[in-house]
């Protein structure tokens, strides 16, 4: 039963594959239990981005409807996760003059430079979706909190993330079509990125990898803070396309061997190791050698992570990701991914593993991206107490003051 008081989140993911929503209740602003899971098939969705609203509406509203009726109430508020293409991200940073006579940072240094740091305009049809500070530094040594140390100067950077208008504007209509507000977008890599690694994690360098079904979204983290963040539109999808060409098999074959038999890496050397490509002896069905599968789908994993760190560049150095990299995210699932990641990046990979708080059926590393927007909810929640409602400046208004 739902107690007096109490407010009700949704967390939404609309992706390539799935589109799932999560409803918890936040009692007496602390206490959080999920009492709600819609899960979906994704319709009208490529790369994460709508292409069809109408079935895009159709089965988003679907997993909604049954989140709620599971959850017992109707939810007051959604967090939205956002991925595709089209996002992209720069850094920008800035620097100021101490003002004071005695060179003791104030509240007015710290603003005027974030405010100077985050300033730079995007192109027309761009809007922000998150400002992420780095550290401050003062007179060049790196500080968590400036105010009231002594210095001259002053300088922080932003890693600002921005998308294309109408494609972040097509995702909140579709929640809206439901007769729900957006409170805020969440981007998917921080959303995993953040549920899955520790703040020590964190500082020590860390990257995160969620490998879906159409797109690839990683978020790397240096000294605690967001470094670089991004989205690849390759996935899942991509290896059993590959499958069904190379194989001459149909997609929901490839679908199925690469569920059973591929792999990050080429294990089976033995020519005549074959397997079944339906396993019902029915009329065409065949042999195929496990050894061809396995170069398929390794060939296209290894070129997923490697157009990652090529994208990263200097900023994935193994001496700043002490803490390697972390796999997420239903391809993620693939035996072998994991070896075929630490080859590429000569980092130590683990896949990662959702905290002790969720659900044993939401474990599953496809939830990653949807608990972390969950978990981003939950936090702002039980932190500002303020009623759902539309903010006033747009359909964007107030979407990425949490992430300042």
């Amino acid at each position: 039963m739902i107690s007096n008081g109490s407010r009700i989140i949704g967390a939404v993911e609309i992706g390539t594959g799935k589109i799932a929503v999560l409803v918890g209740e936040i009692a007496r602003g602390r206490a959080l239990n999920i009492i709600g899971v819609g899960l979906s098939q994704s319709r009208g969705v490529m790369k994460g981005e709508v292409v069809d609203y109408k079935a895009a509406s159709e089965a988003a509203h679907h997993a909604l409807e049954m989140a709620e009726k599971k959850a017992g109430a109707r939810i007051d508020e959604v967090w939205l996760a956002q991925t595709g293409p089209h996002l992209d991200g720069f850094y920008n940073e800035a620097s100021v003059n101490v003002k004071s006579a005695d060179n003791t940072v104030t509240q007015l240094d710290i603003a005027t430079v974030c405010d100077l740091a985050k300033e730079k305009e995007l192109p027309s049809g761009r809007t922000r979706i998150h400002e992420l500070r780095r550290p401050f530094r003062l007179d060049g040594r790196v500080v968590a909190d400036p105010e009231h140390l002594s210095g001259s100067r002053l300088e922080v950077g932003y890693w600002i993330v921005h998308g294309q208008e109408a494609k972040v504007s097509d995702n909140i209509h579709v929640v809206g079509g439901y007769h729900l507000e957006v409170r805020e977008l969440v981007l998917s890599a921080l959303a995993s990125g953040s549920l899955l690694t520790t703040q020590e994690e964190r500082i020590h360098g860390a990257l995160v990898l969620d490998v879906g079904k159409g797109i690839t979204d990683y978020v790397l983290y240096r000294d605690g803070h967001v470094a670089a963040t991004g989205t690849l539109p390759v996935g899942g999808e991509h290896v059993t396309n590959d499958l069904a060409i190379g194989l001459r098999v149909t997609t929901t074959q490839a679908e199925m061997l690469k569920l059973r038999h591929g792999r990050g890496t080429v294990q089976t050397r033995d020519k005549s190791d074959k397997v079944w490509l339906n396993g019902d002896m029915s009329f065409g069905d065949r042999q195929i050698a496990r050894g061809a599968i396995e170069t398929i789908t390794s060939a296209r994993v290894q070129e997923i992570f490697e157009i990652v760190q090529k994208k990263l560049g200097p900023k994935l150095s193994p001496e700043h990701c002490g803490a390697g990299v972390v796999l997420t995210g239903g391809t993620a699932k693939m035996p072998g991914i994991d070896e075929a990641a630490s080859r590429v990046f000569g980092l130590p990979v683990r896949r990662g593993e959702a905290p002790s708080w969720v659900k044993d059926e939401l474990k599953d590393p496809m939830f990653s991206a949807v608990l972390g927007v969950f978990q981003f909810g939950f936090k702002h929640a039980s932190e500002h107490h303020v009623p759902a409602r539309r903010r006033p400046g747009g359909l964007f208004a107030g979407l990425t003051k949490f992430f300042s």
